[in-house]
């Protein structure tokens, strides 16, 4: 199927400018146009940009994920780093997961702290913070 700009837009769930942007950023290639100069882009469009939003959902930035689409694109020269920037995300999402762990803790405490009266007007959870 081939859609238009605001068509592939919308079934990606995206502005126009979004689109546009990725194009810029060569996380998409410019694609063919119509003879009235209109963009067309296909379902594997779509399944590209679902990817690209996908993994900007896992925490990682359009500079990562144009090195990653480079793997999918099967491109040598951002190919060849990949396993050190593959180790240093998952490096950083270990970080991420125990700072996570951590503010779970706290919050816990915290939570442990509170007698759920909704009445108090003192709160020992600000006070502890305080």
């Amino acid at each position: 199927m081939i859609y238009r700009i605001s068509e592939f837009a919308d079934k990606c769930g995206v502005n126009k400018e979004t689109i546009r942007y990725y194009e810029r950023k060569d996380l998409l290639k410019e694609p063919p146009r119509t003879e009235s100069g209109y963009r067309i882009y296909s379902d594997d469009d779509v399944k590209r940009v679902g990817f690209i939003k996908r993994i900007q959902e896992l925490g990682f930035s359009l500079s990562e994920i144009y090195k990653l689409l480079g793997v999918v694109d099967k491109d040598e020269v951002r190919c060849q780093d990949m396993f050190e920037f593959v180790s240093r995300k998952q490096e950083e999402v270990q970080k991420q997961i125990e700072d996570l762990k951590r503010i779970e803790t706290m919050l816990d405490d915290l939570k442990q702290r509170c007698p759920d009266e909704k009445q108090l007007h003192s709160c020992p959870i600000i006070e502890t913070l305080t």
